[in-house]
């Protein structure tokens, strides 16, 4: 279960690190001038092991209206091999020195965001602790192979372009598809997360944060 602390510092904050690790993303939307941030919505999951803090976390930027989706992963090490997908480290009030991930790059995050699509873990409130978050919804994957564990995904290879961030998990199987901008009412009728966030004007807007395809492994003919 996430524990939120919810008087200890983060210096420097979430929007901090965010607004600094933006700017050199292929989807930044550039305004002309240095991202001014604000936390517009988001939710959390858990990690059964209780290390890794995982959290999906909606930003508008006003200088150009863009409602960004920043999945995150909050580390007390260094994630091996994945130097270049570090937001920034901090230190927190109650945990001390923090490693901040771009979660589509943390196996943690990516394995239990596959478990909340295929229904096997439950969302959480952002700013709460140990409460659900039924504003979150989810549809699976159901044309999958019986001996296909989706749970464990494995190895995670990222890909990232203009539109958002192309993950291919379970030995390429399955493609799982974040969306780095979001669109109010843009939705997706496949499997997949939705999920709210609120406007600059504080209407609440929905659209799909991810979704996912499977396709079944090819198998070799026989002769």
């Amino acid at each position: 279960m996430a524990v939120i602390h919810y008087h200890a510092s983060l210096t420097p904050t979430k929007l901090e690190l965010l607004a600094a690790w933006l700017p050199s993303q292929p989807w930044y939307r550039d305004g002309g001038g240095a991202p001014d941030l604000a936390k517009v919505g988001g939710f959390r999951l858990d990690d059964p092991d209780g290390r890794v803090g995982l959290e999906f976390m909606v930003v508008t930027d006003a200088a150009t209206g863009t409602s960004y989706h920043a999945p995150m992963a909050y580390r007390d090490h260094e994630l091996p091999g994945a130097d270049d997908a570090l937001i920034g480290t901090a230190e927190h009030g109650a945990l001390g020195h923090r490693w901040v991930y771009d979660g589509a790059r943390d196996p943690v995050l990516v394995t239990q965001l596959v478990a909340l699509i295929q229904g096997e873990a439950e969302p959480q409130a952002q700013s709460i602790t140990a409460t659900p978050d039924p504003t979150v919804t989810s549809r699976p994957v159901t044309d999958i192979d019986t001996d296909l564990e989706l749970t464990e995904t494995g190895p995670v290879t990222a890909t990232s372009t203009p539109a958002g961030t192309e993950l291919h998990l379970a030995d390429g199987t399955l493609t799982v598809w974040i969306n780095r901008i979001l669109h109010p009412g843009e939705q997706h009728d496949g499997p997949g997360v939705s999920a709210p966030w609120h406007l600059p004007d504080g209407t609440e807007a929905r659209a799909a944060f991810v979704t996912a395809r499977y396709q079944p492994r090819a198998h070799e003919s026989s002769i």
